[in-house]
């Protein structure tokens, strides 16, 4: 659900759906869809066993590359504008990528007014198993 910060979600939705919980959206014109798990429920798949706060059993978003053909894309989207500003938007977030030869690229977008979007950050290192 938000925390007090316009735009922040933790994933914990107590049964409301994640996307609207988080004002979010699946792009409906990518390959495959993100999806919500504590952990448990990636039985047989590479996945962390919980997010990265203290404890067990947090909720988080992940998506299974292993499965994806090479140039497959799943991307959310924000459901709010969020206005241009210097210094007063930030982005933050935490993310695990290890142990499969699919891991692909996480890449995060901004849409400028035209609808243009316009990279600004992307890692593709098979990280460690951390976040």
């Amino acid at each position: 659900h938000y925390t007090s910060i316009s735009g922040s979600c933790n994933f914990e939705t107590q049964g409301e759906e994640w996307t609207s919980a988080c004002g979010l959206t699946q792009d409906p014109a990518d390959d495959f869809d993100w999806n919500i798990t504590n952990g448990a429920a990636t039985t047989g798949q590479v996945a962390p066993d919980a997010d990265h706060t203290p404890g067990r059993g947090q909720h988080f978003l992940y998506v299974n590359s292993s499965r994806q053909k090479e140039g497959n894309r799943a991307r959310i989207i924000t459901t709010n504008f969020f206005p241009a500003s210097l210094g007063i938007c930030r982005v933050r977030f935490w993310f695990w990528m290890f142990a499969s030869r699919q891991t692909g690229v996480l890449k995060v977008y901004t849409v400028e007014e035209q609808g243009m979007d316009i990279l600004m950050w992307s890692s593709s290192r098979n990280e460690a198993n951390k976040w």
